[in-house]
């Protein structure tokens, strides 16, 4: 049985806490949060379970421990470094293992190598592992294509594009993709350095790792999707020619010039297109098409799925490119 504490209960890490209390080999036993109005609270009141679990949320780790052990933090509150770094040390300083979801520490040697190399010798020092994950970055357009080149016997370049239907999408993800905004507002927000998918340039430097290559340069591109009928889901209403969506785009460039990788993420309200395609062009030419990848269940999943591995893996800073298999269960 592994110990399980939650940090974050966001509506990914609440719902990370659920998918945990169904596992017989997880058992939770400490629950962050610095909400006030979750403080204090079952964290089977917050996390939305049917019962009670005798778990309370405390506002920081270190009073978690004063009451408990644990081998691992399953970690879910923040996307950038700036923001969640200082919370990784922490953890770490505890001799905890950890597992995130934060984007930017998916594979970060590349764009954030000083504070990568920070948690990596902090978390040999405490003996214990660091993996971030999801379902992008983490799996669909890295790992996943990575495993499948398997099957190559050369690879020559890589087109992965995911397109969703953000309309069945959580709150949050439709905000963080700008809808309901104006064109004007997307702008401004694009220009905040706060807006749009997170975690491109770290899956374009993950292949680029796996295949030796080096990534001399990383152009990305996001426009507004602007609505041409009004939409309206649980979160927003949106009228004609306010943004429902974004459309973004990545090219890693090698050392020979060329385009070894393209990305497209599409996401927007309404999307008829609602699929993940993966081109490996090489010896052979391979496609794979995925239907039904829903990015929330998605993260949820892998996150949770990865724990053991994570708990058994080598001290240091990980990726998922040096995992062992991860798969449900």
């Amino acid at each position: 049985m592994i110990k399980v504490i939650h940090y974050g209960l966001g509506p990914i890490g609440c719902a990370m806490a659920r998918l945990v209390a169904q596992r017989n080999n997880l058992q939770i036993v400490g629950a962050v949060d610095i909400d006030p109005n979750k403080i204090g609270k079952d964290l089977g009141e917050v996390a939305g379970l049917s019962k009670n679990i005798g778990v309370i949320v405390k506002s920081s780790l270190d009073e978690v421990l004063q009451s408990t052990d644990a081998e691992i933090v399953v970690h879910t509150t923040a996307s950038y470094f700036d923001l969640f770094k200082n919370q990784i040390l922490d953890i770490v300083s505890k001799k905890l293992n950890v597992v995130s979801t934060a984007e930017e520490l998916s594979f970060p040697w590349h764009h954030h190598a000083t504070e990568a190399t920070e948690i990596d010798k902090a978390a040999q020092e405490n003996g214990v592992s660091v993996l971030a994950t999801g379902i992008n970055p983490g799996f669909l357009l890295d790992s996943l294509p990575l495993n499948i080149t398997a099957l190559s016997q050369k690879v020559d370049r890589i087109d992965l594009r995911r397109a969703q239907n953000a309309s069945t999408r959580r709150g949050p993800f439709q905000k963080k993709i700008g809808a309901g905004m104006s064109v004007e507002e997307f702008e401004a927000a694009m220009a905040s350095g706060r807006m749009g998918h997170v975690g491109l340039p770290e899956s374009m430097a993950m292949i680029f790792s796996a295949f030796n290559k080096k990534l001399v340069e990383y152009k990305e591109k996001i426009e507004p999707v602007v609505a041409k009928e009004r939409i309206t889901t649980d979160f927003f209403d949106v009228s004609i020619g306010e943004c429902v969506g974004l459309h973004q785009s990545a090219e890693g460039i090698d050392e020979d010039g060329n385009v070894f990788c393209n990305m497209t993420f599409l996401a927007y309200l309404g999307n008829p297109e609602d699929c993940d395609t993966l081109q490996i062009f090489g010896t052979p030419n391979l496609k794979v098409t995925l239907e039904g990848t829903n990015g929330d269940i998605g993260t949820v999943a892998i996150t949770i799925n990865a724990i053991k591995r994570v708990v058994a893996a080598p001290a240091g800073l990980i990726t998922m490119k040096d995992m062992p298999l991860v798969y449900c269960g």
